[in-house]
C-alpha cells in the first residue's frame, strides 16, 4: 500500500488539536492527489461527503490498550479512535466542498498537516447511516467532542 496524495490543515502540532472532524467543522483543508490518480476523481463533485483514510504518519508507538480523549480509563485500542494502532489508519469523514484538477478542497477536517492519504471513499447517506447504533462507553455529548482537543497522549 502507497499513499495517493497528502492531506493539508492548518495544524502543524499534534498537541491541541480537535480529537474529531466534529470538533473541526469549520476548519478548511485540501487534499492533493497524484496526477496519475486523477482520473479517479471524475464524478466525485457530486458527493457532499467523503472519507479520507490515511496514515497516522506520527504515531511512533503502538498500544493495545489506551485512555482515549474524553475517557479516563483505558481502553482496548480497537475500541477507541486511537492512532496507536498496529497499523497507523485513520478515517474522517469531510465535506467536500469542491473538486478541481487533482485537489480537493474540504471542510471538517480533523488531522495533521502534510497526512498521506491511501484512499477516498464517497460518503452515502442510504449505505453508511446506521439508525440506533450504541455508542459503547463513549458518553460524551456532541458538545464536548466537538471542544475535546488533543494532548501529549498519542504523541
Amino acid at each position: 500500500m502507497e499513499p495517493i496524495g497528502i492531506i493539508y490543515s492548518p495544524f502543524t502540532e499534534l498537541e491541541n488539536m480537535p480529537v474529531q472532524p466534529g470538533g473541526a467543522r469549520d476548519v478548511e483543508g485540501l487534499v492533493r492527489i497524484e496526477e496519475r490518480y486523477a482520473e479517479g476523481l471524475k464524478d466525485l463533485d457530486g458527493f457532499s461527503h467523503v472519507y479520507l483514510i490515511y496514515i497516522f504518519h506520527k504515531a511512533a508507538r503502538t498500544r493495545l490498550t489506551v485512555t482515549p480523549f474524553l475517557d479516563t480509563r483505558e481502553r482496548g485500542v480497537f475500541a477507541t479512535r486511537s492512532p496507536l494502532r498496529p497499523n497507523h489508519i485513520g478515517l474522517s469523514i469531510v465535506r467536500l466542498t469542491k473538486v478541481e484538477g487533482c485537489a480537493l478542497t474540504i471542510r471538517g477536517v480533523d488531522v495533521l498537516n502534510g497526512t498521506p492519504l491511501l484512499d477516498i471513499k464517497p460518503y452515502i447517506e442510504n449505505f453508511d447511516a446506521v439508525t440506533g447504533s450504541s455508542p459503547g462507553w463513549m458518553t460524551a455529548s456532541a458538545e464536548e467532542v466537538s471542544a475535546a482537543r488533543s494532548d501529549g497522549r498519542f504523541v
